[in-house]
């Protein structure tokens, strides 16, 4: 029980200790620390379009490697977070894009989690008042409760 309990303490530690993991190769490190570190925000952001569950920071995919580079390229010609953003989202449209913004053409992909609640909530209610209610007791099955009552207390 013991080493069970061990193996099970050194995997959760490793776990702890593994902490992110990262598909950025060390090639595609910047020297500049300031920059590195808003590539890395950018393409945490950034949906790798082969994945598409995975943000390319977290993603193995070539494509995602060439996403990674070319936010870095931008970012070394002098782009701000926001023109990178931008040219990603003309180049590949806002899928690329893993939190898209509230606009009105995404208004359905923001409003449908609520939608789907409200519609289910509603579901709900009318199931449970469509349910058939239980038919009241006659004089004679009250008076057989009343005796198996009073007899269970009694005992």
């Amino acid at each position: 029980m013991r080493f069970v309990l061990a193996l099970l303490a050194a995997l959760l530690a490793a776990l702890v200790l593994a902490g992110p993991v990262l598909a950025v190769q060390p090639d595609e490190v910047l020297k500049d620390q300031a920059l590195e570190k808003r590539a890395r925000d950018i393409s945490a952001g950034l949906r790798c379009l082969v994945c598409q569950n995975q943000s390319i920071d977290d993603s193995d995919a070539q494509l995602a490697k060439d996403l990674r580079l070319l936010v870095r390229e931008r970012l070394m010609a002098g782009d701000t977070d926001a023109q990178v953003r931008d040219f990603l989202v003309q180049r590949y449209g806002e899928f690329v894009l893993l939190k898209p913004a509230f606009r009105g053409h995404t208004l359905l992909l923001w409003l449908t989690p609520a939608l789907v609640l409200v519609l289910g909530g509603i579901g709900a209610y009318a199931a449970l008042r469509r349910r058939p209610r239980p038919a009241a007791l006659d004089a004679q099955e009250q008076q057989a409760l009343e005796d198996l009552l009073k007899r269970d207390q009694g005992a």
